[in-house]
């Protein structure tokens, strides 16, 4: 995001005008990245999220930009975009699969129970059908990691969408395979499905080792504090990771025990 800071007032004013979709790219995203609490900032970003552009529209804003901000934007202001759901799950069926992972996110961190069943479905092929690659690019048929966080982030555990995660334990990118332990983590609290994770933190590549950190903090899986300190990572990507320890069982035993391993690291 390039120029001069902006107002919530012109951020609600951009996503309002619909001559210029690189204005309303940047409107969605200023209210999303400021947490807007402004009553008009949902219905705003639903009607952008309705926007589907069948070609390039010019000024730099790629197809679906739009809908894809709008989409980002009202996962970050749950729960007040709680409305927001119904057009959400249209997102998820659209055939812009990165409008579909924005959607996915969003219906997430909305802990939208209406998702879950739309979402075991775009998984149910398994690794072999959702999960393999598009001919012509090097994006998943469906995209899985999104689809995988956002059944952990709701909670709805039963053995069926259990079953629909688990194969993806066995796929050949490494950050599938951490969505998957991720969720089923956050679902169960099963220590079996943490050690994928703390394997992954051993990994060879930086990206691999990082997106473990996020995803055992994202869990929430206190006995992971020692493996996240000794990660060979940034400190300030272990700091998150443990804060989300903390934040997950804030007031249970062990936080000063936490506290004093972050503390360590800064």
């Amino acid at each position: 995001m390039t120029g001069e800071p902006i107002s919530e007032a012109e951020a609600l004013e951009r996503l309002r005008q619909s001559d210029d979709p690189s204005m309303q790219y940047y409107g969605a995203w200023w209210l999303g990245r400021n947490r807007s609490q402004h009553p008009d900032a949902v219905p705003l970003l639903i009607e952008a999220l309705r926007q589907r552009r069948p070609r390039d529209v010019g000024a730099g804003v790629e197809e679906n930009a739009v809908a894809r901000n709008a989409a980002r934007a009202l996962g970050k202001l749950a729960p007040a975009a709680h409305a927001a759901i119904p057009e959400l799950l249209a997102a998820l069926e659209d055939p812009d699969d990165g409008l579909r992972e924005a959607a996915a996110r969003a219906l997430g961190e909305l802990k939208a129970r209406e998702a879950v069943a739309p979402i075991c479905q775009r998984l149910a092929g398994g690794p072999a059908v959702a999960g393999v690659q598009q001919a012509s690019n090097p994006r998943l048929v469906e995209p899985c990691e999104a689809l995988l966080e956002a059944l952990g982030e709701i909670g709805m555990a039963d053995l069926a969408e259990l079953a629909v995660i688990e194969p993806f334990l066995g796929h050949a990118r490494p950050l599938i395979r951490s969505a998957a332990a991720r969720a089923l983590l956050q679902l169960s609290g099963e220590r079996r499905w943490a050690e994928p994770l703390l394997e992954l933190l051993r990994h060879e590549q930086l990206h691999v080792r990082r997106a473990a950190l996020m995803d055992l903090g994202a869990a929430g899986w206190r006995p992971a504090a020692d493996a996240i300190s000794a990660t060979l990572a940034e400190n300030s990507l272990k700091l998150i990771a443990l804060r989300g320890l903390v934040e997950h069982g804030r007031g249970e035993p062990g936080d000063e025990a936490l506290l004093i391993t972050m503390d360590a690291l800064l």
